[in-house]
């Protein structure tokens, strides 16, 4: 059997501990723009639909606009915050903890990265959909796993699409383009994260149809 051509063991830790990171980014230490760069320029190898390459990101560091988007974010996401979820196993409601605090912290954040992608979808199909949204959601993902790698986090958060417009607004952002997250992006505080726990994998597959 020939070698892999990665170190598997470096790759699989990679990819097992890239967490959403709310409770541990660091507010204090600067994040360099060079880094983020870094980060984006792997991301733009990521694949896309047709080879379209429409994403676009959106790099916030501006006080001012962090704030603004962290009010929009508050705003947006009042219903969600305020809806009860009972019986929650304590997984969940660690989440919905750190989850909170992003909420309140979020302007605290030192970079907001919005990855963006021409076009708009607004009232078709599921095909067209998915295949709009698979031309970005891969590079954005590669944009966190290099940020992981080089000792920064971040979380998805898609809470302040409520205020779509009005962040766009805020932004600059043409009418044209659509906003698909909201990635706050730090050092971590530490870099010791573990895998989650997760159900067995065979309970989640079927093979050769839904069985």
């Amino acid at each position: 059997m020939n070698a892999p051509p990665f170190d598997v063991a470096v790759t699989d830790a990679l990819l097992s501990t890239t967490r959403s990171v709310r409770k541990r980014l660091d507010f204090d230490r600067p994040v360099e723009r060079e880094v983020i760069l870094d980060c984006l320029r792997l991301a733009q190898q990521a694949p896309t639909g047709s080879n379209s390459q429409g994403w676009r990101w959106v790099v916030v560091t501006d006080a001012e606009l962090r704030a603004g988007l962290a009010q929009l974010y508050r705003e947006a996401s009042a219903d969600y915050f305020g809806a009860d979820r009972p019986g929650a196993d304590p997984q969940t409601s660690r989440v919905r903890d750190s989850a909170v605090y992003l909420r309140d912290n979020l302007h605290r954040v030192p970079v907001h990265v919005i990855p963006c992608i021409n076009g708009r979808v607004d009232g078709r199909g599921n095909a067209e959909a998915a295949g709009f949204y698979g031309s970005v959601l891969p590079a954005a993902w590669s944009f966190m796993l290099a940020l992981r790698s080089r000792g920064l986090g971040s979380a998805w958060t898609t809470l302040h699409l409520g205020r779509e417009r009005e962040a766009a607004a805020l932004l600059g952002i043409p009418e044209t383009v659509t906003q698909v997250a909201l990635l706050p992006v730090a050092y971590t505080l530490g870099t010791d994260f573990r895998p989650a726990v997760r159900p067995a994998v065979e309970r989640i597959i079927h093979f050769d149809g839904w069985s």
